[in-house]
């Protein structure tokens, strides 16, 4: 057999429920008025006995202010009772008002519950409203409160006009000064009430025993009230429903004498929202709303304070309820920014401000639906040695200055993210550039050391590049991150500060001197040059181009050319490496039927080698290629040692009828010394000195091509990306630019010579 429980909340509910029905019942008159008068005033007289005993029997359980308040209640209730006692014994009084100790004693019971309230509202609301509280009401609002709770009752008080001074209402007496004093003390416990409920704090105690009690005096009050009013119009048969409130009234009284559970803890997601501070300031509005419609439909009309009381009250109304909007508004719109917060944290790095490895994972996915991008992975070159000599704050610094500077290199349409530690990647969406150009923009942006506690650090990185279907079968953004990782790794074992291209043999050992060494001379399998194109400005008609190594290995990576030059280097075979792709360059523009200038670029250590010039000659002889159509470029790997006799090489090779141009001035270790040394007559800036202020490359570059014009040399700027460059670089006064704006490095079998339109501003 099932146990139903019944908890005690149940039980006083389902109590109230059964007075309320015997009052209904009772106020049919089914028996006579007069028995359903004895009743009534039976009924009335238990609720107020039961008052007294719940609050004196718990009084003697508890202690303080819990103590205090209960017998303040219970005075409260005796002193009410002692009045109609009085009035009682006095009733066949031709006034029928009470007299003066009636009265007293109902002014004694109106202060008694006055002081009750003002102890419960100490211990519930506090000197100061709670911070952390979900829904704060303004000032502004609780004084709204207060307003319509006070204009409420003192429409009620005047609508029941002369009936309050005949008796039927407290304090039961025909003097108009004593009623009106009375309604006032009235006025205050029941605007007390109302804005006390509102504030009472969810999380203080007795918070259940303030509402019972605030809701039952309410109630005792307004059904006095109502009462005198049903008198006022002539509606005395309406006194035992109206009454009810009485009787209603001392039985939550009686409820809220008990003790209560105590307030559990605030939940945010239940408790958020505190339906009795935002329902209770309308009872009194629609309370008054059903007296005035009440009032029109029994034929009575309504004065000029009636209406203007309530177009005030409507006006205060609205006007709550537009804070009460506004408020949820600035609420809604904090959740909405502490969710946008959180999203971010979520997708980005917290030391960088960069997306995260989530976030990137996500647009790379987004990017592979489409299957136009390229991804690089980048990871920093011996990035431990920073953190041992500097420290770890030192290292976060620098990270940080890193990405600032990587995200300068990319466009809003990329993603550059931290993917973890020194770690970075960049999706590169869309298919513009090559694989071998973008990396090589990233390491230009990495070449100037960072500033770091007052030394300058140089950043060096590992690059692993991947262009989608590498492999050829259905690939997840996992599998490109690992074969960008692997890439990259692959490019570490090379001697680091490399640019791999993701192939499926990426695993394998690559060495390019052995490859250079067994060529004996030839072009090494997967070594090729490419050809991009010099523009005359500003009608960007090619002029010369520039020859540039490039290098797939025998397992299909593609090597960047910083990489196997340096690996050359390393070996001793830079001079083999350079003779090959003079005679290459050489070769090609001859067989191609080209009339333009060929630029090659020879390591700045060739310079003062005897060897070097013999190269020069016989790449010149061999096919017959005039001189004067060759333009060596001095590429620095490494600083030159002795000037004299590079600039002694130099005046031969112009002897000769070769040009030399000193190549990336503005970086590594060119300067206005070697401008000033080497007889040189072309200087090529660096990509690296345009940057995103245009008037700020227009002042560079005029200072530095005025410069140039002065000792007569010419000039070539490299790196122009874009119209607005090549308009900077035209109004500088430059004449000669090279970039992708005008074409990428290409095959010379795919190099396109047709004039383009123009490129500059004349």
């Amino acid at each position: 057999m099932n146990r139903v429980s019944v908890t005690s909340g149940q039980l006083r509910l389902g109590l109230f429920a059964g007075v309320l029905v015997l009052l209904c019942v009772n106020a049919l008159t089914l028996w006579g008025e007069a028995t359903a008068r004895q009743v009534h005033f039976a009924l009335l007289a238990m609720a107020g006995i039961a008052v007294v005993v719940t609050g004196a029997a718990v009084s003697q359980r508890v202690t303080g202010i819990a103590r205090t308040w209960r017998l303040l209640g219970v005075a409260t209730i005796l002193f009410n009772l002692a009045g109609d006692a009085i009035w009682w014994s006095n009733r066949a009084a031709p006034s029928g008002t009470a007299p003066w100790p009636a009265v007293a004693a109902y002014f004694l019971s109106a202060l008694m519950a006055l002081a009750a309230l003002a102890l419960l509202a100490f211990a519930g609301v506090g000197m100061t409203a709670r911070r952390s509280d979900p829904v704060r009401t303004t000032r502004f609002v609780t004084v709204i409160d207060g307003l319509v709770a006070a204009l409420a009752f003192a429409i009620l008080a005047v609508i029941a006009g002369v009936g309050a001074t005949t008796g039927a209402s407290l304090p039961r007496s025909g003097n108009t000064a004593v009623v009106v004093v009375y309604s006032a003390i009235q006025l205050v416990v029941v605007v007390g009430a109302v804005l006390i409920a509102t504030l009472y704090r969810r999380d203080r105690p007795y918070r259940a025993n303030f509402l019972l009690l605030a809701a039952g005096t309410v109630m005792l009050v307004s059904s006095d009230r109502l009462v005198a009013y049903l008198r006022t119009v002539g509606f005395e048969r309406g006194d035992l429903w109206v009454g009810m409130g009485f009787v209603l009234g001392l039985l939550l009284i009686a409820y809220g004498m008990l003790e209560l559970t105590p307030p559990r803890p605030i939940a945010v997601n239940r408790d958020a929202m505190d339906w009795l501070r935002l329902l209770l300031p309308y009872v009194g509005f629609v309370g008054t709303a059903t007296l005035f419609a009440f009032h029109v439909s029994i034929g009575q009309r309504l004065n000029v304070f009636l209406v203007c009381g309530a177009v005030v009250m409507v006006a205060l109304v609205a006007t709550r309820q537009l804070i009460e909007t506004r408020a949820q508004w600035l609420l809604i719109r904090r959740l909405y920014d502490a969710q946008r917060r959180l999203a971010h944290q979520l997708h980005h790095d917290a030391l960088t401000g960069l997306p995260n490895r989530m976030l990137f994972t996500e647009r790379l996915d987004e990017a592979m639906r489409d299957g136009r991008f390229m991804l690089i992975f980048i990871d920093l070159d011996d990035f431990k040695e920073v953190n041992d000599r500097f420290g770890h704050a030192a290292g976060d610094e620098l990270l940080c200055a890193i990405g600032e500077r990587l995200k300068r290199c990319v466009r809003d349409t990329d993603t550059l993210a931290r993917i973890g530690g020194d770690e970075f990647a960049i999706l590169i969406a869309g298919e513009s550039e090559q694989l071998e150009d973008a990396a090589e923009r990233l390491r230009v942006a990495l070449r100037d050391p960072f500033a770091l506690h007052g030394s300058a650090v140089r950043v060096k990185a590992s690059m692993g590049l991947v262009r989608p279907g590498a492999d050829g079968v259905p690939q997840t953004s996992d599998d490109l991150l690992r074969q960008a990782d692997a890439s990259m790794y692959a490019g570490k074992r090379l001697g680091k500060d490399t640019a791999v291209v993701y192939q499926p043999a990426s695993g394998s050992t690559i060495d390019f001197p052995t490859a250079l060494r067994n060529a004996d001379g030839e072009a090494p399998p997967g070594f090729r040059l490419v050809y991009q194109v010099v523009v005359r400005l500003p009608d960007g008609k090619p002029v010369a181009v520039e020859a540039l190594a490039r290098w797939t290995t025998p397992t299909g990576i593609e090597m960047s050319p910083e990489t196997f030059v340096a690996a050359a280097e390393a070996a001793g075979l830079a001079a083999d490496l350079d003779a090959l792709v003079l005679n290459m360059a050489c070769r090609d523009v001859q067989q191609a039927g080209l009339d333009l200038v060929i630029h090659v670029n020879i390591g700045a250590g060739r310079l003062g080698n005897p060897t070097f010039e013999q190269q020069v000659r016989l790449a010149l002889t061999r096919h017959r290629l005039p001189p004067n159509r060759l333009v060596v470029e001095i590429t620095e790997t490494l600083p030159i040692v002795d000037l004299a006799d590079a600039a002694a090489q130099i005046k031969r090779l112009n002897a000769l009828g070769v040009k030399v141009a000193l190549d990336d001035f503005g970086a590594g270790f060119n300067s206005l010394t070697y401008m000033h040394a080497l007889p040189v007559q072309i200087v090529k800036l660096d990509r690296g000195l345009a940057t995103a202020d245009q008037a700020r490359d227009l002042t560079l570059y005029r200072s530095v091509i005025g410069l140039c014009d002065e000792l007569g040399l010419t000039v070539i700027v490299e790196g122009i990306e874009s119209a607005a460059q090549s308009d900077s670089v035209y109004r500088a006064g430059g004449r000669l630019a090279q970039g992708h704006l005008y074409g990428y490095p290409v095959p010379i079998s795919e190099l396109s010579l047709a004039r383009p339109a123009r490129v500059g501003r004349v």
